[in-house]
């Protein structure tokens, strides 16, 4: 079911500006397309865990957003989405020059949206996976993420 409104990429693009988590993550947001958004975090030690790896709360943290801001490409105006619930496989230390996580949408519906999201690490040229999650979104009324 894809319902997503024509103008969902300056959607997501305003609603990501509003997130207070992402910005002190330092997480970015990258391609908007529908059904699918990716968010590009750098390695910093400030995201980082006891052994140099970014902390498993920073990758889940940018595997949810964009599994969310997948689901909702797929909605339309006046509409928001909130998780309700995830799971996160972490697969591979998170370590790299760039970590990215590339939300899909699996199936969209009037209410619930499951999506996935692999989180790949680049480094040196070389791209491997380390977290993939999978989540269940509901559709929200009158939340659509801009004007809240």
């Amino acid at each position: 079911m894809t319902i997503g409104t024509p103008d969902f990429e300056e959607r997501i693009r305003t609603s990501f500006a509003k997130q207070g988590l992402m910005s002190t993550l330092g997480a970015e947001l990258g391609s908007v397309l529908p059904g699918i958004v990716e968010i590009e975090l750098k390695p910093s030690r400030e995201i980082s865990q006891q052994h140099g790896f970014i902390h498993a709360g920073a990758i889940s943290a940018i595997a949810d957003t964009a599994a969310g801001y997948a689901a909702l490409t797929q909605m339309p105006a006046g509409r928001g989405v909130l998780t309700t619930e995830f799971k996160i496989n972490l697969v591979a230390p998170a370590v790299g020059d760039l970590i990215t996580a590339r939300g899909e949408v699996i199936k969209s519906g009037k209410t619930l949206t499951l999506a996935q999201t692999e989180v790949f690490a680049d480094k040196g040229g070389q791209r491997r996976l380390i977290a993939f999650l999978t989540a269940t979104l509901m559709s929200i009324e009158g939340r659509d993420g801009i004007n809240d």
